[in-house]
């Protein structure tokens, strides 16, 4: 009879214990279900909306690029060209328009999108009336209504793209609650578990012999959330050994629930980055549109102006005068070609597709031919050149040298003042080449020089200055992929020392 009331205690144990296992795994389930969906949400609405804006953020930016291309076609073959961009990123526009409309979303950023989608059907409208009108006219509409219309509908996919971001931070935060709230519930369902098999054991001490006493043992170890404890007894076929299977299932939930706590934890941080990542990808995305344009709307107005004052005044014009203003015209498409080129290349060498093309250079005659190149496009400039000693030959590629010099004589230029008075040295170093770009400007704030060669960063003391912040990065990705180094020595007010050292043969 006492073995028999051993047994059905026993069997009582486990079963209670069964039913808590059963209803801990069904809680924490039902917890675990409500921060997937909060996770699914971000996932399936948050994340693919904001890459959708995202392409047509790209694709809207695009557009209007192309258009200005097509005003500046000068032959059939370009105009073809153009008109094929246009159309192709027509299709990408309405396709994205198509993947947000299969996205569940609120009423109100509905309406935001039905804004937007309006406000760009209607600069649509008017690209279509633009492109009938003869070349005068289409330009002069393309720098007032379309240019009008545009910043509409990018005022309007703006606030939708906040608009998206915010909806996601909160979504995310949601996400975080969701999840703690549900970490809390489950360790308090847990505690509350061990709370009641801590009794069960005290109630049955008295009448379990001392296999018992060390299961118990193991069950407070587990409570403590010591899982990496054995429990002994498993191999036993009686009651007591039941319950040792019993405390194993209990034991590999907690390690499971320990298991996926971590990995929504890691999602969750990884989550954090991407949207920051996102933000950080859309700012950098404003900034450099907005830096290309200013750029070459500047040289494109200098060439409009001295070309129509050429047509206009040809024949009172003095052949200096036409060969000053041609030079000013020359030096507008020099800055425009370097901008391009920068841009260019700085792209090929983030995306890790830079080609270089080492061969034997005459180090001394690209520098002096970008020298004058200078001199012919800008008369009132004063460049110095002292590099005789200089080897006949040298390893480098000539394409991305001459470019990487021409960025640093161009930013000495620019940043030179009135008083444009450059120097170039050149000398011998046992197996290295020195080159130092002087300029007595205006100089490089201190703290703006560690950062000086970062993609897109600019001195603080050239806000007035048309630049776009990719000719120093470039320049140190060429001298890199030469094997050598750049360094700067500056003072505000006082002007510059950029030193490029280059070894005389290259691997």
């Amino acid at each position: 009879m006492h073995l028999r009331s051993i047994r059905i205690r026993l069997s009582l144990v486990f079963i209670l214990f069964l039913l808590l296992v059963i209803g801990l795994g069904l809680f924490s389930m039902n917890q675990l279900e409500r921060v997937d969906r909060a996770s699914a949400e971000i996932r399936d609405r948050w994340l693919q909306t904001t890459r959708i804006l995202g392409d047509i953020n790209n694709y809207t930016s695009d557009f209007r690029s192309a258009e200005g291309s097509r005003l500046l076609s000068t032959s059939p073959e370009e105009l073809a060209q153009n008109d094929q961009e246009i159309e192709a990123l027509d299709g990408e526009i309405d396709r994205s328009f198509s993947g947000y409309l299969k996205i569940h979303h609120d009423p109100d950023e509905d309406a935001m999108f039905a804004r937007f989608a309006s406000d760009w059907k209607n600069y649509r409208m008017i690209v279509r009336q633009e492109i009938g009108l003869s070349g005068t006219d289409g330009k002069e509409r393309y720098m007032t209504d379309s240019r009008k219309a545009f910043d509409v509908a990018s005022d309007a996919l703006a606030m939708l793209t906040n608009w998206n971001v915010e909806g996601a931070r909160a979504a995310t935060e949601y996400d975080v609650k969701t999840y703690r709230l549900a970490y809390g519930l489950i360790l308090g369902a847990m505690l509350a578990a061990g709370a009641m098999l801590v009794l069960v054991v005290v109630h049955i001490t008295r009448s379990i012999s001392n296999p018992l006493l060390e299961l118990a043992n193991h069950m407070h170890r587990l409570i403590d959330h010591e899982t990496l404890t054995d429990i002994g007894g498993t191999d036993r076929t009686d009651e007591i050994g039941e319950m040792a299977r019993s405390v194993v299932v209990f034991r590999d939930n907690a390690i499971e629930l320990d298991k996926s706590r971590k990995v929504l934890a890691e999602q969750a941080v990884a989550l954090r980055e991407t949207l920051e990542s996102e933000r950080r990808l859309t700012r950098q995305q404003r900034n450099i549109v907005s830096m290309t344009s200013h750029e070459f709307r500047t040289p494109l107005t200098v060439i409009d102006g001295h070309a129509q004052r050429l047509i206009r005044m040809k024949d009172r014009l003095s052949p200096e005068e036409i060969s000053q203003r041609a030079g000013k015209i020359r030096n507008a498409v020099l800055r425009m070609t370097n901008l391009m080129d920068s841009l260019l290349n700085s792209s090929r060498f983030l995306d890790g597709d830079a080609e270089f093309h080492p061969e034997e250079i005459d180090l001394a005659r690209i520098l002096h031919e970008a020298c004058q190149t200078y001199r012919e496009i800008q008369q009132d400039i004063s460049i110095l050149e002292h590099f005789s000693d200089l080897p006949e030959t040298m390893t480098g590629d000539p394409k991305l040298l001459y470019q990487a010099f021409s960025n640093l004589l161009s930013n000495a230029i620019k940043y030179s003042g009135t008083e444009k008075n450059i120097e170039i040295a050149g000398k011998v170093d046992g197996e290295w080449v020195s080159i130092d770009f002087i300029d007595r400007g205006i100089g490089i704030p201190e703290k703006d020089q560690e950062r000086l060669f970062e993609r897109y960063y600019r001195g603080s003391n050239v806000s007035n200055i048309a630049g776009t912040g990719v000719g120093l990065h470039f320049v140190e990705k060429v001298v890199g992929l030469h094997g050598g180094s750049i360094s700067v020595q500056s003072r505000e007010g006082a002007g510059s020392r950029f030193t490029i050292l280059l070894p005389i043969r290259t691997e």
